[in-house]
């Protein structure tokens, strides 16, 4: 895409997601460099980018149009899962990213609350359901498919069929990332996921304190024997900055989810402080990304989001190692 015209320059770079961190200076660098060619009168830089394929595991089916599939999962509940999720998801929209986000929590489905679609009911063409579209995200919940108060009372071989519908029986369309919530723990749903699609890697959210560590730490396990390689750790509700007197309070202690990634080797994604803009914004379905982006929360979910989308084309861009055997 490079056009020379007299003294005319312009060109185009191609990343591998829309969400790089340092795209602005990528584009300041290249123009001040283009600029201070002998002859060039003026430049013009198009930032693009095209995100790679993700390869996940290799006998799994891939979902026609969707590139990248990401798990967001906790060892236990009331951690902000579904918090981080859906701020990521926003994120990685705002970005430029086409993003979905299937809300596989199916016993307590909030997504659709926090992306402020209520029961709202999908539509149906050609046996398929058309994902809701909501802040540029396109979403399927369960909660979106029976009443609010009705309780979802599944066995296993129930979970693995709602899962492969959701993943199989939705129109997701061309998609460069689609963030799974997970339910919390290491059951059902997690080992039907890792099954049925190829998924490109796993988010870990936990609080900084030793309960909750504990049972994410079971959850890099079941990561580890599926195959599904863990993206890093994201410590949410991680202080507390009191809006009178800006003095910070570690409520749940400190450093746990730091000192979890670096006990297995994994990526710290960040820190998450907890404050009442991120309740208020979930109750309101306007993500916190959205309606308080100057805010510190919304400012941790947007370097997370971005960390995630380099990790992932990190993952997508590695050469495969394959081996073959020779016939006797």
């Amino acid at each position: 895409d490079l056009k020379i015209t007299g003294g005319d320059v312009s060109f185009r770079i191609v990343l591998t997601t829309p969400a790089c961190p340092v795209k602005e200076a990528f584009e300041a660098e290249a123009t001040q460099l283009v600029s201070e060619l002998d002859g060039v009168t003026s430049v013009k830089v198009t930032m693009d980018a095209v995100v790679p394929q993700g390869r996940g595991i290799a006998n799994n089916i891939a979902i026609p149009g969707v590139k990248n599939i990401i798990a967001v999962s906790s060892g236990k509940g009331g951690v902000g899962k579904s918090t981080v999720a859906v701020n990521v998801a926003v994120s990685l929209a705002l970005d430029g990213a086409k993003v979905g986000i299937m809300d596989a929590d199916v016993y307590g489905p909030n997504v659709p609350l926090m992306l402020g679609i209520g029961h709202k009911q999908p539509e149906v063409t050609q046996n398929q359901l058309i994902p809701i579209d909501a802040h540029g995200v396109k979403v399927i919940s369960m909660a979106n498919l029976q009443p609010g108060d009705k309780p979802m009372i599944l066995r296993g071989p129930m979970l693995h069929g709602l899962v492969r519908q959701f993943l199989g029986d939705v129109a997701w369309g061309d998609l460069d990332y689609l963030i799974v919530d997970m339910p919390p723990g290491t059951g059902d749903v997690q080992l039907s996921l890792a099954q049925l699609v190829p998924v490109q890697g796993a988010i870990l959210v936990t609080t900084p304190q030793e309960v909750a560590l504990s049972d994410v730490r079971r959850a890099v396990r079941m990561f580890e024997t599926v195959a599904v390689p863990v993206l890093g750790v994201v410590e949410n509700m991680s202080y507390f900055v009191a809006p009178d007197t800006g003095n910070r309070y570690d409520i749940f202690g400190t450093g746990g989810g730091r000192k979890l990634a670096d006990q297995y080797g994994l990526t710290f994604l960040g820190e998450v402080p907890l404050g009442m803009e991120a309740r208020e914004a979930g109750d309101a379905g306007i993500p916190i990304v959205i309606s308080h982006p100057q805010s510190l929360q919304a400012q941790a979910f947007r370097q997370i989001a971005g960390d995630v989308a380099r990790h992932v084309s990190i993952e997508a861009m590695k050469p495969e190692l394959v081996i073959s055997r020779r016939a006797n």
